[in-house]
């Protein structure tokens, strides 16, 4: 990446990593499962994240990533997955309370010595 030149040609197909950089589920990414053609309107594209949610958005709010399920990008943190609130929230807490015992843990080889 850093002299410029191309490394190789991803094609555009069913099976391929896709990323989306449009419309509600931006930052997503998965796996371009079909694709509907509707003459006159939008085309629809059909994803599979890695917790196996299905998706849809418009064919151009997607970019090909990747070969397969293996992106040729690196991916930023939380695998480009979306959590509802209440899995947000029960994420949060259960960090939480790990933070917390680690701290505990500390606390108390620190009071041995």
């Amino acid at each position: 990446m850093a002299t410029g030149k191309i490394d190789g040609i991803i094609k555009f197909a069913n099976g391929s990593a896709v990323m989306l950089v449009g419309g509600n589920n931006i930052g997503r990414i998965g796996v371009l499962q079909s694709l509907e053609k509707h003459p006159g309107s939008f085309e629809i594209a059909h994803v599979k994240d890695s917790s196996g949610k299905l998706f849809s958005t418009r064919l151009q709010n997607i970019i090909i990533i990747g070969d397969g399920k293996t992106p040729a990008i690196s991916i930023p943190k939380g695998e480009g997955l979306k959590f509802t609130l209440m899995e947000e929230l029960k994420k949060k807490v259960v960090d939480s309370d790990n933070e917390d015992d680690d701290e505990e843990e500390a606390a108390d080889e620190d009071s041995d010595k």
